[in-house]
């Protein structure tokens, strides 16, 4: 059962939730959702993966998300690297979360690697990618423009409303920016390097949104451990499509993540 309210930064509300509370030990899994994600689109998978790990679950919904407050648009097209070097330390902070595993899906994922690759964060101590975008393919953009016809031609925006305070701030803050021509060379593939905690990378073998070079990418750049697994049967969200492989994967990563030495919170790049 999770305990839902919400975090306050700089005045603005944000919405959280936990599950399995009464579970004091091993890392905290801090889930970061796509982009058009938020808490409660997690569904049930954030109670399963607290009762196949053990562990605490923690899960926030972005600003301009979910329940949380909305955001001016257009984004930047820097938002992720907004999100994983400024709001989500900040987020940790006030949640109280210290020995954590972020796990990511798809724009959550982007922005945990940015994260872990350009920070020494001592509470960080695994990384759980799921279908990851490290630099943007033709596949991705044109799947993106599919999804904004099925928003404003068919029922995805009535769909997505019954998740989202500000429907159209939550989908166009993310698909003008995927959409915008100058967001075709983004790429953050300079950080995988930077990251040297062990990593989990699931990708679904059907991904209409990215190539098995995205996971690949992460096997040949990352310093730490990796294991990369593509899922038969799983599109874009093996969470929901393939449940009991994803969480098996998840539960056996977790399992090998050791506590390990405090590292000081600073740029990757300094001694």
């Amino acid at each position: 059962m999770s305990l839902e309210g919400f975090l306050e930064i700089d005045a603005r509300r944000i919405e959280a939730a936990r599950w399995g509370g009464d579970r004091p030990s091993g890392p905290a899994l801090v889930l970061l959702h796509e982009g058009l994600g938020c808490v409660a689109m997690w569904r049930d998978f954030p109670a399963l993966l607290a009762d196949v790990t053990g562990c605490r679950v923690f899960a926030y919904s972005r600003l301009g998300y979910g329940q949380s407050d909305p955001v001016r648009l257009p984004r930047s097209t820097g938002y992720m690297h907004e999100e994983a070097e400024e709001w989500l330390p900040r987020v940790l902070d006030v949640a109280g979360v210290d020995g954590c595993v972020l796990v990511g899906h798809s724009d959550g994922a982007s922005i945990a690697a940015i994260h872990a690759g350009s920070r020494r964060d001592r509470r960080v101590r695994g990384l759980v990618l799921i279908a990851p975008h490290f630099f943007v393919e033709d596949m991705t953009v044109q799947s993106i423009a599919a999804i904004r016809r099925a928003y404003e031609q068919g029922d995805l925006r009535a769909r997505l409303a019954r998740y989202h305070a500000d429907v159209d701030v939550a989908f166009y803050g993310w698909n003008d920016t995927w959409l915008d021509p100058a967001f075709r060379g983004w790429d953050i593939t300079e950080y995988l390097p930077r990251i040297r905690i062990p990593a989990l990378v699931l990708q679904g073998a059907d991904d209409p949104y990215g190539t098995a070079a995205q996971p690949r990418a992460a096997e040949r750049l990352m310093r730490g451990t990796v294991r990369v697994r593509l899922i038969a049967g799983a599109r874009h969200a093996p969470q929901q499509e393939m449940p009991a492989e994803t969480l098996s994967e998840i539960a056996r990563f977790v399992r090998g993540v050791a506590p390990g030495p405090d590292r000081v919170d600073r740029p990757a790049g300094e001694a």
